[in-house]
């Protein structure tokens, strides 16, 4: 318990040392030009970046545990994550039949999920011994959502993996889905969803979800 502690506090020594060195400094009449300094692009890199080097820290000192990285998640992802967008988009039209109560069962059920999905794309990049992420130009951007492209290299010969995320601005810049190799995260629980859904019906999914989230 407490070398976990120690773990943690290092993440989020981390994640410190990254902010003070990363954030702009605004003046102050320059708030006007905010989201010129804060796109989509900058939101996504800067996001990526902290939790890749972070594990690669992790690695570095053999501490790369499940747990461990399971904490760097919840500290450097999970508060980026915009998770009742993306719980709506699982659920689609079948959301709008919830009531409050189940709307946040499935919204903690996607967190719980996501937190093992993000573990999981981290533990792909096996041989991380730095880390090198580019913007790819193309950032599309509508309103209040953007979808943006970037390229990963976590090993000094491999090819770069590209990861798509896509975004939308609730204060902040937040990710509600992911694209990863050729995988939508939140289609893939819509798909989940809506089988059990045609199957089972909407009170079943309910039910099962409960047995799922007590089952943690």
């Amino acid at each position: 318990m407490i070398k976990t502690a120690l773990i943690i506090l290092s993440i989020l020594q981390m994640n410190f040392a990254f902010a003070q060195e990363e954030a702009p400094k605004i003046p102050i009449e320059k708030q006007e030009v905010i989201d010129i300094l804060d796109p989509p692009g900058t939101a996504a890199l800067n996001i990526m970046l902290s939790a890749l080097s972070s594990f690669k820290e992790l690695k570095k000192s053999e501490q790369a545990s499940m747990e461990n990285t399971t904490s760097l998640v919840k500290i450097k992802v999970l508060p980026y994550i915009a998770m009742e967008t993306s719980t709506q988009i699982a659920l689609e039209d079948h959301w709008n039949q919830l009531n409050a109560q189940q709307k946040q069962l499935f919204v903690n059920y996607i967190e719980h999920s996501l937190i093992k999905d993000y573990v999981g794309m981290l533990y792909s990049y096996k041989d991380i011994d730095y880390v090198e992420i580019a913007l790819q130009q193309n950032v599309l951007r509508k309103d209040n959502r953007a979808l943006v492209n970037l390229e990963i290299k976590a090993n000094a010969e491999s090819k770069p993996s590209v990861i798509t995320l896509k975004m939308i601005r609730d204060g902040r810049w937040r990710i509600y889905d992911v694209v990863f190799s050729g995988v939508s995260v939140v289609k893939n629980y819509n798909a989940q969803f809506n089988s059990h859904i045609k199957r089972k019906g909407l009170d079943s999914l309910i039910q099962k979800t409960i047995e799922k989230l007590n089952q943690k």
